[in-house]
């Protein structure tokens, strides 16, 4: 896009924030958020909402007419804080677990959503100089997410539009077959013993998976993997072989052996790739402040798209957070019976620990967007880091935890300063990426700052409701809110079972050392890969090596599968030229997302369901009798779904490409 000497986009400014803009994203919010929260809760993963609600955007506002690509950057600015507040379910459940909360209260849940969101942003308008317009960091998201917008105003738009919906509908439909008629099962989980030792292997059958393992990448995918080899090929095995399970069947036994040991080792892994990526970011991200520092003061710049919200205002108004985070605190702490002068020293400890800890972790997580990418960034990791220092700090604080009742005190506060931390952290990361993408179409920083502070207000109103009917309808593992309840239907929260696992074991001293200092042992050999496997231009995050080794085995295969497919597909175009590579990347990813939306959308819709009846599996048209058919469907129909996928995704463009006329500069898809 030209752009003229005042600043402006050829042709005049265009209208960025509107009325009509701010309902439809707060509107897309909702429906993304609903989404996010499920999945979550599920599998311990969200998605980016940003190329899904920039599609979407473009669709609603061109049937009213008028739009301008501006003004679609708006409402993607605004709806993607669906894909990051939703990330402090990698916290916040972990009062439900540890018995502290029976729900989800509504004031102290969203005054944690917004307070750390609003801080988030707080945090990353002073890094955006630095870290996007004098950056050449790839921002692969919000790069992508502009190229969305710039094609939203050709017919591509529409037909990008046409195909997310039909793939959001094939989702939903498997999905409604699998989870709520249950005719299809929703994977398949096998185990088998030699000579004491257990070995399992199986898969899920969700496209919606197979969806986050084609965004991710082959690269993390093999890294998922290779935790997946660890924990079940080898230390499910030897620990079982070396401590039998007597009156356990072989799965159930090694399911034992992989709760209660082997995800310790994956955290040690998760702990060691976490504090390697903040101490390598040290230097770049003092540089980056020193840069925006003598920069000057940003409202002043003469250029629109180089105008920030003034930072005088910013700090302000994060200082001015203190008074309602103080509050928060306070009567948390009251909650829990502490008074006097120690209720004073924990607020003052939590504001400093959520004001200190939370910059320098949203400072990384920023730099790491424009690294990797929203979806990508290790937020999980700077949730553990988090707990595992305010596990390590507290007890100084308020003594050591010698009963369960002091345990449970000392542990909740920890989850609620690491609650407040991951949301600021998770917006500081989404709005950097959404900055970039706002510099591609030369649009305006702080008019984006603002519609992401609304976009934060509306998702903390919204995100309490959803985890209450989620809560209410299937519990959590471990966690159940009335009798009689399905336990096999209960939601894994996976990232905050881990994260109320590792602070546990801390506080009480009873963590299990042994599997943790291994993991950390290998987290080093992890780390080591990594850093060789980078000088080749290969993504092999240490990160996700322990999130293979703690999520379930259905899921991990299935996000493998993912990313197997989005290998197939770019070696069946390694022959074809730029633009069928171009057009299959842009029909992967609407794909994806797709797969992504109509499954989770069709889980809140059961979900609904479920909570009006008052029962699980409120639609099922089946008993236990029809497990081994549904397998064998649910199989069937999962191949066919990755088979068509494959060929829609892969297209045409695997016909070799012709051969150019000399002189003419040819493209090839090259396989990393």
């Amino acid at each position: 896009m030209a752009v003229t000497d005042a600043g402006a986009p050829a042709g005049g400014h265009g209208r960025e924030i509107t009325a009509r803009g701010i309902v439809l994203g707060a509107l897309i919010t909702v429906v993304f958020m609903a989404a996010n929260i499920y999945l979550g809760l599920k599998t311990g993963m969200t998605f980016s909402s940003s190329i899904p609600a920039a599609l979407i955007s473009m669709g609603a506002l061109r049937l009213v007419g008028g739009a301008g690509i501006l003004e679609n950057n708006i409402v993607q600015t605004q709806a993607s804080a669906a894909g990051t507040l939703c990330n402090v379910i990698l916290v916040l459940p972990g009062l439900v677990l540890i018995g502290h909360w029976h729900g989800f209260p509504f004031w102290e849940t969203s005054l944690v959503c917004l307070i750390g969101g609003w801080l988030g942003v707080a945090f990353s308008i002073p890094l955006r100089r630095a870290l996007v317009s004098g950056s050449d960091l790839p921002y692969p998201e919000g790069v992508a997410a502009a190229e969305v917008l710039r094609a939203g105003h050709t017919e591509t738009g529409e037909r990008g539009l046409a195909t997310l919906l039909i793939a959001a509908a094939g989702s939903g439909l498997v999905a409604f077959a699998t989870s709520g008629l249950r005719i299809l099962a929703d994977g398949v989980l096998t185990a088998a013993s030699l000579g004491g030792a257990v070995f399992s292997i199986g898969s899920g059958f969700s496209l919606a998976l197979v969806g986050v393992g084609y965004l991710v990448g082959i690269g993390a995918c093999l890294a998922l993997l290779t935790g997946v080899v660890i924990a079940w090929g080898l230390m499910v095995p030897v620990l079982t072989a070396l401590t039998p399970q007597p009156g356990l069947s072989p799965g159930d036994a090694a399911q034992a052996i992989w709760s209660g040991q082997v995800r310790l080792v994956g955290a040690g892994i998760i702990a060691v790739g976490g504090f390697w990526t903040v101490a390598t970011l040290v230097r770049p991200i003092a540089r980056s402040i020193r840069s925006a520092l003598a920069a000057g003061h940003p409202a002043r710049a003469a250029a629109r798209q180089d105008r920030d919200l003034p930072l005088p205002l910013v700090g302000g108004a994060a200082l001015a957070l203190c008074v309602p985070l103080g509050a928060l605190f306070a009567g948390f702490a009251a909650d829990l019976g502490i008074a006097g002068p120690m209720l004073a020293a924990v607020v003052a400890a939590g504001l400093l620990f959520c004001l200190v800890f939370g910059a320098a972790m949203a400072a990384v997580c920023g730099y790491l967007a424009g690294l990797l990418g929203s979806s990508t960034s290790p937020i999980s990791g700077i949730g553990i880091l988090t707990a595992m220092v305010g596990a390590a700090l507290l007890p100084l604080l308020l003594g050591p935890a010698d009963d369960p009742e002091a345990r449970r005190v000392t542990v909740a506060l920890v989850l609620l300063a690491a609650s407040v931390i991951i949301t600021a952290c998770s917006i500081a990361n989404d709005n950097l990426q959404d900055l970039k993408t706002g510099q591609i179409v030369d649009a305006t920083p702080w008019r984006q700052q603002v519609v992401l502070i609304v976009g934060v207000a509306v998702g903390s109103l919204v995100i309490v409701p959803l985890l209450s009917l989620l809560y209410g309808a299937y519990g959590f593992v471990g966690s159940l809110p009335r009798p009689g309840m399905d336990p096999a239907l209960a939601l894994t929260v996976p990232q905050a079972s881990l994260v109320t696992q590792i602070a546990d074991g801390i506080v009480a001293r009873t963590l299990p050392w042994p599997m943790l200092l291994i993991g950390c042992g290998l987290g080093i050999v992890m780390v080591g890969l990594e850093v060789a496997l980078k000088r080749r231009a290969f993504s092999f995050p240490a990160l996700t090596v322990g999130i293979g080794m703690y999520l379930p085995l259905s899921v991990e295969m299935t996000i493998g599968l993912g990313g197997l497919l989005g290998f197939l597909c770019l070696r069946a175009l390694r022959r074809a030229d730029a633009e069928a590579l171009e057009a299959s990347r842009r029909r992967g990813v609407l794909i994806a997302s797709g797969f992504l939306v109509g499954e989770s959308f069709v889980g809140i819709g059961l979900t609904a369901v479920d909570a009006a009846s008052g029962r699980s599996s409120t639609l099922s048209l089946v008993g236990p009798d029809f497990a081994t058919p549904a397998t064998w469907l649910g199989g069937a129909v999962f191949a066919a779904g990755f088979f068509a996928a494959f060929r829609f995704i892969r297209g045409p463009g695997a016909v070799p490409a012709q051969r150019s006329a000399p002189g003419t500069p040819t493209f090839r898809a090259e396989n990393r």
